[in-house]
């Protein structure tokens, strides 16, 4: 009886660059926008967040001064969620790889 060694298997490695764009993870922004009042946007990222009313403060003012923040990241999914939550409560929200 004869024994046949296993067949090789190549696998192709996938390349850096791909590698690198899954991992980056997804950002979302709040934009400014001329209807919400500045109390409101602190409240709804503290309790979307969790945020301390510090930390919700400033990113409220950054959206205010600047016209937008990084108010959350992660995957893609988290990212979906936190739009569809952000929108669920009047803001301007988006999303994108960071």
């Amino acid at each position: 009886m004869t024994t046949l060694a296993p067949a090789e298997v190549e696998l192709e490695q996938p390349e850096e660059d791909e590698d690198a764009e899954h991992d980056r993870p997804w950002i979302v922004i709040v934009w400014n926008d001329p209807i919400n009042l500045m109390s409101y946007v602190t409240l709804v990222f503290q309790k979307l967040f969790g945020y301390s009313l510090s930390k919700a403060t400033k990113l409220m003012l950054q959206v205010h001064n600047d016209g937008k923040a990084v108010v959350s990241s992660g995957n893609r999914e988290k990212a979906e969620l936190d739009v569809a939550r952000l929108h669920s409560y009047g803001l301007w929200a988006t999303m994108q790889r960071d």
